[in-house]
Order: structure tokens, then C-alpha cells, then sequence
């Protein structure tokens, strides 16, 4: 039995559907779907649907595409009633959300503690930036650059005042499960679709898009929460890279160009438990 990841499936994308249709089933075991698999509701029901029949068990938790609110959706759910919606829809289909109880792992020989995967939805609060930009200046400091993130227009926080505003109350909500977490004696797997941390999140192409990446509330998250692993997609840069003993795993798939030519979707499915073939990769 194994957990695998992925994130970033992205399914508006035909060639990105095809790759989807291609996966090989693997009974038994576990898959996390990391956030970004598409900005509409039949992108959700698509995926969860075919990989509800690969997997016995699917987790999910949103990207920032999957909160969008297109033009051609007027009057349909924003924000955080269009999370809930998704929600809805998942747990529909039996699929784990960070709304739910965070399941148990089936222990390895040897484990010290249980370990509980803790599907989680932080979203980001322009606190990545370098230590000279406030927040409140990190948008233009991007724009300084040339850089815009799409979610300024289409990611809506309502009913929070703002983005930042929404971060911290999920970061609040998610804290105070974690703690009980440990409290009882569990590791975790930590699962978001936006890094945990700022030294994980490179960026050589658009080094400014950082603002839109995460928050620092995180940073020392995987140490107080005794993570096994991290898993984060966003980036669409995936790699393993390991801080304070912990691996953190950015397991895009990532648009076409980001993969074709390069890597299948079988290729890109990142094994998380137990540690095998990724371990210091």
C-alpha cells in the first residue's frame, strides 16, 4: 500500500485530460491531489471521477485556479462559498478534504507514532517577499517586474476583506487541529497547495511571482508538527528538497509545455509513503 501525489493537473488543458485518461490504475493504494486541477467544477468531477476508480482513496485540497471566478460564471459562488461548493462535490464522491477528519496512515514496521495526513487550505498573505517589502507594497513590487498574479482579478475573498485576511483565518483554523494532532501522539504529512516555506519556493524564471506563494506563519510548521513529509504543488517546478531532515515535495504535473516532451503523468506521480524511490532525491 502506498500514498502517491500530484498537484497542478490543470484540466483545462485537452493534452493535460488525455494524460489523465491514460494513468494506470493502482488499487490499493492512496493519492493525494494537491490543488490546481482545474478552474471549473466539471475539471473536480472529471478527475475525481476516473481516479476515484485508480485509487481506493483520494484527498484533496484547492489551488488558487480552483477558487477562480471566471467572467462566465456571474452569480455562481465566490470565495469561500465557492470553496465550500468544491467541498461539496468532493465529499459527494467520498474524497477526503481539509474539512474532514484527517485520516490515519496504516503503520510500517517500525513506526515510532501513528502518522495522520493533514489535507490543508492556507492560501498566501504577501509575506514571501524579501524582508524589505511590507506586504502591503508586495503587489507593486512585483508589478515593478512585470509580474501580475491572475487571483488579483479572479480569486475573490469573499466574505473575508481580503486575501491576506482569509490566510489568517485558515492558518488559525489549521493550527489549532495540528496541535491536537500532536497532542495525541501523531506525526503528520502535511499537504497544501502553496509551500510552507519561503526557502522552498525558487523561482528563476519569475522571481517576484513569490508574493503569491505561501505565507511565513508557516515556516517552522513541519518541525512543530511533526512532519514526515511536506507536500505542495503550485510552482510547477517539481523536486524534492529537504529542510531540517523533513523532504518537502513540489509535485506538479503543470501546464503542457511544462511537461510534454519531458515527462508522462505516470512519471510525475510522487510516492510519499511509504519513503522509497523519491528519498533524497
Amino acid at each position: 500500500m502506498k500514498l502517491w501525489a500530484i498537484s497542478d493537473l490543470h484540466l483545462g488543458h485537452e493534452a493535460n485530460r488525455e494524460a489523465l485518461a491514460r494513468l494506470a490504475p493502482r488499487r490499493g493504494d492512496w493519492l493525494i491531489l494537491a490543488g490546481d486541477v482545474g478552474e471549473r467544477e466539471e475539471h473536480l468531477e472529471l478527475a475525481l471521477d476516473l481516479l476515484g476508480r485508480r485509487f481506493d482513496r483520494l484527498l484533496w485540497v484547492p489551488g488558487n485556479h480552483c477558487l477562480w471566478s471566471l467572467p462566465s460564471e456571474r452569480g455562481q459562488p465566490v470565495g469561500e462559498a465557492k470553496y465550500l461548493r468544491l467541498v461539496e462535490i468532493c465529499r459527494s464522491r467520498g474524497v477526503l478534504t481539509p474539512e474532514d477528519p484527517y485520516p490515519v496512515w496504516p503503520p510500517s514496521v517500525g513506526d515510532e507514532r501513528p502518522v495522520r495526513i493533514a489535507p490543508l487550505f492556507l492560501l498566501y498573505d504577501y509575506t514571501f517577499g524579501p524582508d524589505s517589502v511590507p506586504p502591503e507594497r508586495a503587489v507593486r513590487w512585483a508589478m515593478e517586474a512585470d509580474i501580475l498574479c491572475a487571483d488579483e482579478a479572479l480569486l475573490k475573498p469573499d466574505p473575508y476583506p481580503s486575501r491576506a485576511a482569509w490566510c489568517a483565518e485558515r492558518c488559525r483554523i489549521s493550527e489549532e487541529r495540528l496541535a491536537t494532532v500532536v497532542a495525541d501522539g501523531h506525526d503528520t504529512v502535511l499537504v497544501n497547495h502553496w509551500p510552507l516555506r519561503r526557502d522552498v519556493t525558487e523561482l528563476p524564471a519569475v522571481p517576484r511571482f513569490v508574493v503569491w506563494c505561501g505565507t511565513r506563519r508557516t515556516t517552522d510548521w513541519h518541525r512543530r508538527f511533526r512532519a514526515r513529509t511536506v507536500v505542495h504543488g503550485h510552482l510547477h517546478i517539481p523536486r524534492t528538497q529537504v529542510v531540517d531532515g523533513v523532504p518537502f515535495e513540489e509535485v506538479s504535473f503543470g501546464y503542457p509545455r511544462n511537461w510534454q516532451n519531458r515527462r508522462t503523468l505516470e512519471q510525475s506521480l510522487r510516492e510519499i509513503l511509504p519513503r522509497g524511490v523519491n528519498e533524497g532525491a
